[in-house]
């Protein structure tokens, strides 16, 4: 079956963008497409509807595809917890741990199980789109590569290059891969395109050219800057905005380690709402309605960074003077009096203090809950939809209300008696209108009763018109079937 590999020349360069519009552009016309990503390194994980996680990435590309995610679109999955160390997530599975210095030979162990998954898609579909990470031309990191060309020569995957001209040097990126790159490796680039294009395209027709005469390498067309592709979740890059703007405040504090940060898609998109990311090395803003905090790979670490900012201080302070506080997932863990890791899964075993906001202990254990779960907020009774990715246990001390009622039976979360703190496992807790419009309720502001998944659909629709206009997709299919 044809398959095709979009590599980059550097990180975000636009390659996940490209792949989910791409698998669009194909589905709509009529072909059986699958999303693969051998191997990702991201935090910011989804569940699949097998039982697994997968990087958000390319559970967006099978909404591209029209078709559930699979473990086996992303069979290995790298979810930095420190700077030095990553957990290890094979077919949406724990594995273990990779520390930094067994990067490169470690992870040639997962090539088999990369290759079987990719296989079984090949199986399904008339045409798999592959993203690659980082970049070929990193060649220090080729021995025991799975992500680039140690994954598309054992395959016999053609490759087509993206430059992002936005960020300058694309000639420089784009002819500078092929020569860096082994012979063998540069053979499997059949073309090259060009990403994130503003202004007037005839002025690059000259450099368009040159590329296509130093390199060798099929021209698939230019892409413009596409202000559709905000209407995505973003994988990694989460900016920091501190400025000023209508509508409440709802801050989030930007943890080193924090995860799921598509979390607040929904919230950023409402009218009546301003989301700031507060970066490290400043305050969280006092005149915040809500302060959530949001996820984290690496709880103990990111709460004592928390405290190393003085948000600590900043969030009693917040509390002292009516505003609210929301945790999710480890935010949570955060909020309560204690976090204990006996087996040292975040580092050395103990018992940190949380910042005592919520009255409930965590235990982190190396058991994985990864479900799709709904149910009813507390004590209002508004419905909600979302999914849990977590280690650990949260148990409430006795008299503690919980915040959410789980439908498959059982509670999750924790709410204050006066129900300005609360927290819960949950992650995207406000993609749902209703319960995002009764939260923002609470806070004073209306909703304007957005469908975050029709909203992610309408982007993922421009995109594949845009692409459909100005990419050679016949072109490209000629080289996936090469």
């Amino acid at each position: 079956m044809p398959a095709v590999m979009l590599q980059g020349t550097g990180s975000d360069v636009g390659k996940s963008v490209l792949v989910a519009g791409l698998c669009r552009v194909f589905t709509d016309r009529g072909l059986v497409v699958r999303p693969f990503k051998p191997q990702n390194m991201s935090n910011n994980a989804a569940p699949t509807s097998d039982g697994g996680e997968i990087g958000r990435a390319q559970a967006l590309q099978a909404q591209g595809c029209r078709v559930p995610a699979l473990v086996d679109m992303n069979p290995v999955l790298l979810k930095p917890q420190t700077d030095m160390e990553s957990q290890v997530i094979v077919r949406g599975k724990v594995y273990g741990r990779l520390h930094a210095e067994d990067f490169i030979a470690g992870r040639a162990l997962f090539l088999e199980p990369v290759m079987q998954s990719f296989a079984r898609l090949k199986a399904e579909s008339d045409l798999v789109i592959v993203e690659g990470a980082g970049s070929p031309a990193e060649i220090n990191l080729r021995t025991g590569d799975i992500a680039n060309m140690g994954f598309a020569r054992p395959a016999g995957v053609p490759v087509i290059l993206v430059g992002d001209i936005d960020r300058g040097g694309v000639i420089a990126s784009l002819v500078g891969t092929k020569m860096v790159l082994d012979p063998e490796d540069a053979a499997m680039i059949r073309g090259f395109l060009i990403n994130r294009f503003r202004g007037d395209e005839a002025l690059f027709r000259d450099g368009y050219r040159v590329i296509e005469e130093r390199t060798g390498w099929r021209g698939l067309g230019i892409v413009p800057w596409m202000a559709a592709a905000r209407g995505l979740p973003e994988e990694d890059a989460i900016p920091a905005n501190l400025e000023g703007g209508d509508g409440i405040c709802i801050a989030v504090p930007l943890l080193p380690h924090i995860s799921n940060h598509d979390d607040f898609d929904a919230l950023e998109a409402e009218t009546s709402v301003r989301l700031v990311r507060v970066a490290p090395g400043h305050a969280l803003p006092g005149n915040a309605r809500l302060v959530v905090l949001p996820g984290s790979k690496a709880t103990i670490g990111d709460l004592a960074f928390f405290r190393a900012q003085g948000w600590d201080v900043d969030l009693l302070a917040h509390i002292r003077r009516g505003g609210y506080v929301l945790g999710l997932c480890g935010g949570y863990q955060m909020l309560g009096k204690t976090i204990a890791d006996p087996l040292g899964l975040e580092g050395e075993p103990g018992v940190a203090a949380g910042l005592g906001l919520l009255p409930v202990n965590t235990v982190l254990d190396a058991a994985k809950r990864v479900t799709e779960t709904g149910g009813v907020s507390l004590p209002d009774g508004t419905p909600f939809r979302g999914y849990e990715i977590h280690s650990g246990r949260t148990e409430r001390e006795p008299g503690v209300p919980p915040f959410l009622r789980l439908s498959g039976g059982g509670e999750d979360g924790a709410v204050s008696h006066n129900g300005r703190v609360a927290g819960c496992y949950v992650h995207r807790l406000f993609d749902d209108p209703g319960q995002r419009a009764y939260r923002l309720a609470m806070l004073g502001a209306a909703s304007d009763g957005i469908d975050q998944n029709a909203r992610v659909e309408a982007a993922l629709d421009a995109i594949a018109s845009r692409l459909a206009a100005c990419l050679d997709i016949d072109g490209i299919l000629d080289i996936a079937a090469s």
